[in-house]
């Protein structure tokens, strides 16, 4: 049976000494998250999704969402009773904004809340996590009295909340979408059509859900241009708040899928059912994004937490198993063979995860800190910089940090060899759920082309030209310590292949943009590299002033050391392919007619 611990430890370390938290205790919203109070997170959190969500895991994934001829919908065993305690406990409000009734906690802080959720019950996670950016949405674009009818109500956790963008035709092309609202008299509109692949779209576990659907209006222009956003209740709200009459949207069918079976990913209808617009009209995909993005980020963090969940049950059958003997001899000679552990191969896969975890978990947990500090930070240079990098990171987290959290996992499961195919130790299940984050909220491919195609360029390349100076900054300031010198040259190097590249997409991409489409993904991966390297970088700077000062557990010092080492060797270099890759250009790429790809 698979096992979970949260890395209370590992988060305390990246929140003390890369984002260091203790330095922005002046700004509004960090006074609540003092060390006391953000331990007690970070432990309590950890005990509650241990304890309460993990157990779940399995068994909701076994039985799955269960759709009634009424079209409602029940979630797995236990599900319920979970969702009550963590309302009950305030853990659903932990991250929002005080006037709503949330407890003001920075975006940090709850982000690191939310990996231990996704780890020990990912399909769990998704339920509230995306009425976090239906909040969100409703905060930058609804009307005082859409925001006073329904945030509190979704911050306390007694509602829940959607997004509905794509429809059978359209996938990721929203232009196609054919969903119609028609005004009403009453100001209101009746919204008709069908979505798909809706999560979260019916369940049993809040009293009301409110749907955030994209939709088009009466002569709109008949693309992405046209597309208004709409808030339609699960059931209307009467001015007093309460819950009113049912309203026109059901679920047609749950999604038969491959993974997060325990989350109702729905085919939701709409027959003239009653909704409001939300900000202007044809101006709903910018209010929309407000969503995706917070949703991109937050399925960055999925691919991290079902990563280290497989990655720590990968670890210990390693220690557990014995299986042949090391290269150099017999470790254990009283046993009959030695542990996994001996073997290079096995070696490579857990450090490989290893590294990554760490890595992408304080690339995330700084990139959260830019979200706080874009509203919060004292200047507008400050607040320019944490959006620029947002902006320009947002892609990458998604992307890159699902591609590899889907390959620790499935190295994951490879550690355990012809056991890790069996349902019952539980691998196999973190390689179906870790699949989906690679594809929705936009493919991996998809976000490459969003990071080359729109972020590079964005403000003149002010956000890039910001990200090659940061990276420079930490380097230089490193490669003063020969502690950390060999470290920083290798990182100096990347970042040197990231540039070229970049320049590379400047000089060929105008002459036939297939050449930077071609490159994309490679990219994405390069700019991946060097940004987990760059906290690398701060994590072995930090670990060898502790050492240093004689402060801190020695052995997880050592650890980071060695880690930050086994990056700069194994992983750093990989940046040199990848630009060879991307330079490779599009020619080879486009040159076959589609009737050739089949050699039959």
């Amino acid at each position: 049976m698979p096992q979970y611990t949260p890395p209370v430890r590992d988060t305390r370390f990246v929140l003390e000494h890369v984002v260091g938290l203790d330095r922005y205790n002046n700004l509004p919203g960090f006074d609540a998250a003092s060390p006391d109070v953000v331990d007690a997170v970070l432990e309590e959190g950890g005990k509650f999704v241990a304890e309460v969500l993990f157990p779940l895991n399995l068994s909701g994934d076994q039985q799955g969402c269960t759709r009634h001829e009424d079209g409602s919908v029940t979630t797995p065993d236990g599900f319920k009773e979970a969702y009550k305690q963590y309302v009950e406990s305030g853990w659903a409000t932990l991250g929002n904004q005080p006037e709503y009734g949330g407890q003001g906690m920075p975006h940090v802080v709850s982000t690191a809340f939310q990996e231990y959720m996704i780890s020990s019950n990912m399909a769990f996670a998704m339920y509230p996590g995306l009425t976090h950016g239906a909040i969100a949405a409703l905060i930058a674009k609804g009307s005082d009295a859409q925001k006073a009818m329904y945030v509190p109500k979704m911050v306390s956790g007694e509602w829940g909340g959607t997004m509905n963008l794509t429809e059978p035709q359209c996938g990721t092309d929203l232009g196609l979408i054919r969903t119609k609202a028609e005004p009403q008299a009453d100001g209101s509109y009746a919204i008709t059509g069908t979505k798909i692949f809706i999560s979260s779209g019916e369940h049993d576990l809040t009293e009301n859900i409110i749907h955030l659907v994209l939709a088009k209006t009466p002569g709109a222009p008949d693309s992405s241009k046209g597309i208004s956003l709409f808030v339609v209740p699960k059931f209307l709200v009467e001015e007093d708040g309460s819950i009113g009459a049912r309203n026109g949207v059901t679920c047609g069918s749950i999604e038969h899928k491959m993974g997060i079976h325990a989350n109702s990913t729905c085919v939701m209808n709409y027959d003239s059912a009653t909704g409001w617009l939300v900000g202007e009209e044809m101006k709903g995909l910018a209010a929309m994004f407000i969503m995706m993005n917070a949703a991109r980020l937050g399925v960055g963090l999925q691919g991290l937490g079902v990563a280290e969940v497989a990655y720590q049950n990968a670890v210990q059958y390693a220690q557990d198993r014995r299986q042949g003997r090391a290269l150099t001899g017999p470790k254990e000679p009283q046993e009959k063979a030695d542990t996994l552990f001996v073997h290079p191969d096995i070696r490579r896969m857990l450090m490989e995860g290893k590294s990554l975890t760490e890595g992408l978990r304080a690339l995330i947990l700084w990139t959260a800190l830019q979200a706080d500090l874009e509203h919060s930070a004292e200047t507008e240079e400050e607040r320019q910089l944490a959006g620029d990098m947002i902006s320009l990171l947002t892609p990458v987290i998604k992307g890159y940090g699902t591609d590899k959290g889907y390959e620790i996992a499935t190295n994951s499961q490879q550690v355990y060899g012809g056991h890790g195919y069996i349902a019952e130790w539980g691998m196999e299940q973190y390689v179906r759920d870790a699949r989906i984050a690679q594809i929705y909220e936009g493919t991996n491919g998809v976000q490459a082309m969003d990071l080359v195609g729109r972020k590079l360029a964005q403000n003149g390349g002010r956000g890039i030209q910001a990200f090659f100076k940061l990276v420079a900054d930490d380097v230089a300031a490193a490669k003063g310590d020969e502690a950390t010198a060999v470290f920083a040259e290798a990182l100096e190097k990347a970042n040197g292949q990231l540039q070229a590249a970049t320049m590379w997409f400047m000089a060929n991409g105008m002459k036939n943009p297939e050449n930077v489409g071609a490159g994309a993904v490679s990219y994405m991966h390069l700019m991946g590299i060097v940004a987990v390297g760059t906290m690398w970088l701060r994590m072995a700077v930090a670990a060898t002033k502790l050492k240093a000062a004689g402060e801190g557990e020695a052995a997880y010092l050592d650890a980071k050391l060695v880690t930050a080492r086994f990056y700069a060797e194994r992983i750093l270099p990989d940046a040199g392919a990848l630009r060879r890759k991307i330079e490779g250009g599009a020619e080879s790429l486009m040159a076959l007619p589609p009737e050739m790809f089949m050699a039959a």
